[in-house]
C-alpha cells in the first residue's frame, strides 16, 4: 500500500494551493482519509480528516479557509487549501485506513509534501 502526496509549495500569503493523495494497492475501500501537518518546531497535528461517508473534521485552525474532498473511487482525498497564511508553514502528511481487498484494515501514511507560506 502507498500513498502518494502531491501539490505542495512555496506561496504569498492570501494565496492557494491544492494538495492531493493517492492510495494505491490491492484496496477495496477506505474508512478515512485525512492531511496532518508538522510546522517547525511543532507536533504533528491533524488539519482535515474525511471519511468515505463524507463526514469532516477540521482543527479550529483552519476551518473556513480549507477544504477536504474525496473521490471514494480512486480511494483519493484532496485538501484545498485558501487565505493561507505564514503560520500554514509546515510538512503536510496524507493518512489514510484502508480496507483491502484480503479484508485486512490497514492504517497508512505517506511521504509528507512541503507547504512554505512568505508573508
Amino acid at each position: 500500500v502507498q500513498l502518494q502526496a502531491s501539490g505542495g509549495g512555496l506561496v504569498q500569503a492570501g494565496g492557494s494551493l491544492r494538495l492531493s493523495c493517492a492510495a494505491s494497492g490491492d484496496i477495496s475501500s477506505f474508512n478515512s482519509m485525512g492531511w496532518y501537518r508538522q510546522r517547525p518546531g511543532k507536533q504533528r497535528e491533524l488539519v482535515a480528516t474525511i471519511t468515505s461517508g463524507g463526514r469532516t473534521t477540521y482543527a479550529d485552525s483552519v476551518k473556513g479557509r480549507f477544504t477536504i474532498s474525496r473521490d471514494n473511487a480512486k480511494s483519493a482525498v484532496s485538501l484545498q487549501m485558501n487565505s493561507l497564511k505564514p503560520d500554514d508553514t509546515a510538512v503536510y502528511y496524507c493518512d489514510a485506513v484502508l480496507f483491502m481487498a484480503d479484508g485486512r484494515v490497514v492504517a497508512a501514511s505517506g511521504q509528507g509534501t512541503l507547504v512554505t507560506v512568505s508573508s
